[in-house]
């Protein structure tokens, strides 16, 4: 038995959620150590701007030496703390994805997990912390056969998935599987009828191309892209042909693609590599919207990308957050998050 055969979907990031749980990052992790305050503080800030809108479960290695309490101010939604073994604190990719059944009944997906192609070691207890989860929420797990991070993919909740081809079909993931063979899985455990292949994700983006990255569905039939305007740029020819590959596909219900334009932010460099900034990832919340912006020289860029979304999600709080504040360590606010959807009261009695 798998989602699709019991009526299980993975509902859309913009529709109401329980919760947001964010793993606290672990500096024995990180690629740069010295940054650990700095990314900690950052990942208060995340956490803060989230409880504006809903509540946060964190969790933390029973020997954390953050005190998270002392950097994360009372909200207007409660943070909780719970203890997760976790290696790495990116939850988007490591944790479990959740989906719903017309009931509103809960279940969650338990992806294998391999630390981004093997990029990362010890992954063990990265691998082991969405059935862990899962069983301690008392949330039904279904196990699939795939390599996945939740930050591979978006889905629209109407049947559609948009992921990359430079991730899913990369051979540090499943390379015992063919495209076909991948789609079909993605189909079983998300309910999905529809996979959009982009080609390629941003350039340094040492995810191997994770499309929350670059693009995500706005509504169902539009979509959200990171463009480039300038030839010299690395991600000039990668959005191009993406934009390219976006105009002429449809979705699961054979919509043409409204496509919805947001200027990269200008490159930056750190630690001898290019940062992976992105407007793009940002992260809906009940109410709200959570938008890494980058300051500097990216601040016109900035008023841009704020201003496209609060156009597209009119009845949404823009809720800007520091996007510098963790970058080093190569993800950002989406990355760092997994949502929980909300459930019925009786499906809530009943899960």
């Amino acid at each position: 038995m798998n989602p699709r055969t019991l009526n299980y979907k993975m509902p859309a990031e913009w529709q109401p959620h329980e919760r947001t749980f964010i793993s606290w990052p672990v500096r024995e992790s990180m690629c740069h150590m010295e940054d650990y305050d700095r990314v900690c503080k950052g990942y208060a800030g995340f956490i803060q701007a989230i409880a504006e809108f809903e509540p946060v479960t964190v969790l933390i290695n029973l020997d954390e030496p953050c005190d998270v309490h002392k950097l994360v101010k009372p909200g207007h939604y409660p943070v909780e703390m719970r203890v997760m073994p976790h290696n790495d604190s990116w939850v988007r990719d490591n944790g479990p994805t959740f989906v719903s059944d017309p009931e509103g009944r809960l279940a969650g997906i338990n992806w294998r997990f391999n630390a981004w192609g093997g990029k990362y070691r010890p992954w063990y207890l990265d691998d082991a912390l969405a059935p862990q989860l899962l069983e301690a929420l008392a949330v039904r797990r279904f196990d699939a056969p795939l390599i996945m991070e939740g930050g591979s993919f978006h889905t629209d909740g109407e049947g559609s998935l948009l992921t990359t081809e430079q991730c899913l079909l990369n051979a540090n993931r499943n390379p015992e599987l063919s495209r076909t063979q991948i789609e079909d899985q993605l189909k079983a455990f998300l309910n999905v009828d529809k996979v959009i292949w982009l080609k390629h994700g941003l350039a340094g983006d040492e995810t191997d191309g994770h499309v929350d990255n670059i693009a995500c569905f706005a509504a169902p039939g539009k979509v959200l892209i990171q463009c480039c305007d300038d030839p010299s740029d690395d991600n000039f020819f990668v959005t191009k042909e993406n934009i390219a590959q976006l105009e002429k596909t449809t979705d699961a219900h054979g919509r043409k693609l409204k496509i919805i334009r947001v200027p990269q932010p200008p490159a930056r460099y750190d630690h001898g590599g290019r940062l992976t900034l992105s407007y793009l990832n940002f992260y809906f919340v009940n109410g709200g919207l959570i938008l890494p912006v980058f300051g500097g020289g990216a601040a016109d860029t900035d008023e841009q990308a704020a201003a496209i979304l609060a156009e597209q999600f009119p009845d949404r709080m823009i809720r800007r957050v520091d996007g510098m504040a963790i970058i080093s360590e190569g993800g950002n606010v989406h990355c760092t998050t997994q949502q929980m959807p909300k459930m019925t009261k009786q499906a809530e009695a009943n899960n």
